[in-house]
């Protein structure tokens, strides 16, 4: 076959792509300004590039006429979500289900932990060159609530086993059975919450979960329970988290904030109480391996035309 696939690795850093396509690097560049590599029109495969704005990564979306597969690099599809309707109809989405689950599940693992025992205290008392100790918490005997159970929460509870958690509850959408337990679905979020010590947040951006964590939804946690957010900002209602942190009831470890990237003079930077990553979870060295293998894989099965990995819809022409 002869298309365009369009790569935000260049081609001839990436073994083991099959022959057949012409492979284009584009990955819109530092600046958001890199122009297109060849002409959308032309361009039947567009691996978005990663960690790029929504603007961006949608900009050629209108002109790609021929397209037939759109593959992310990102857990979640709704940095594209946007442009979804400007595509004709029978274009495959696909999402990166096996590239982030490693790494977001060691950063939750480690903003728990981080949060828990102190360490953003011990930082600065490092700085400051004083000696500062004190009673904390363990992660030990603690009840976790994990909000989003698919692939990166189900990597969130294989790393809390080894640290003697006294349960794991887990939330989906809709129930299912694990070889580890029930999924309860989000109705019963209600009668979950006021058991939590931790609630890790890990479900991707829908309808269903966008302002999910309000002021109802926080009020029912326990006093002293810690919200951790690896899944996207827009999942909690700002305000209302700022007003539990600041009366001191609960405290938080934010991967993702709503607005992201946090202004420099935002007051959840100063809230008592929060630990702020900047979004961290996907992109380290576990990313780029674990991309290439999704992206040969999905090439060859393009290629051969078989059935493609990690399908999230398949475009109607009419909004989606």
């Amino acid at each position: 076959m002869s298309a365009d696939v369009w790569l935000p690795i260049p081609p001839e850093e990436i073994k083991g792509l099959p022959e057949g396509p012409n492979y284009l690097f584009w990955d819109g560049g530092d600046d958001g300004a890199q122009p297109f590599p060849g002409d959308p029109a032309d361009c039947a495969f567009y691996v978005v590039p990663y960690m790029r704005p929504a603007g961006l990564v949608v900009r050629p979306l209108d002109r790609m006429r021929s397209v037939r597969v759109v593959q992310t690099l990102s857990a979640g599809t709704d940095n594209v979500e946007a442009g979804l309707g400007q595509l004709p109809p029978g274009v495959v989405l696909c999402n990166a289900r096996g590239v982030h689950e490693a790494s977001t599940a060691e950063l939750a693992l480690t903003l728990v932990l981080a949060s828990l025992r102190g360490v953003p205290g011990f930082v600065r008392s490092q700085d400051r060159g004083e000696w500062g100790g004190g009673f904390h918490p363990a992660l030990a005997d603690k009840n976790v609530l994990i909000v989003g159970y698919g692939a990166i929460g189900a990597a969130i509870e294989d790393r809390l086993v080894p640290f003697e958690v006294a349960r794991v509850a887990r939330v989906a959408r809709s129930a299912r059975t694990t070889a580890r337990g029930p999924v309860h679905p989000l109705t019963d979020l209600p009668a979950l919450l006021p058991e939590a010590d931790v609630v890790v947040l890990s479900t991707p951006l829908t309808q269903a979960t966008y302002g999910l964590v309000d002021a109802d939804f926080l009020a029912r946690m326990k006093d002293g329970a810690l919200l951790v957010n690896v899944a996207r900002g827009r999942v909690v209602d700002t305000e209302a988290l700022l007003a539990e942190l600041e009366s001191g009831r609960l405290t938080a470890a934010l991967d993702v904030t709503d607005p992201e990237p946090l202004p420099a003079h935002h007051p959840l930077w100063h809230a008592p109480g929060v630990l702020i990553s900047p979004h961290a979870g996907g992109p380290t060295s576990a990313f780029r391996p674990r991309a290439e293998r999704l992206l040969t894989g999905q090439l060859r099965r393009f290629v051969n035309q078989e059935p493609l990995a990690n399908v999230v819809l398949t475009t109607s022409g009419a909004g989606v």
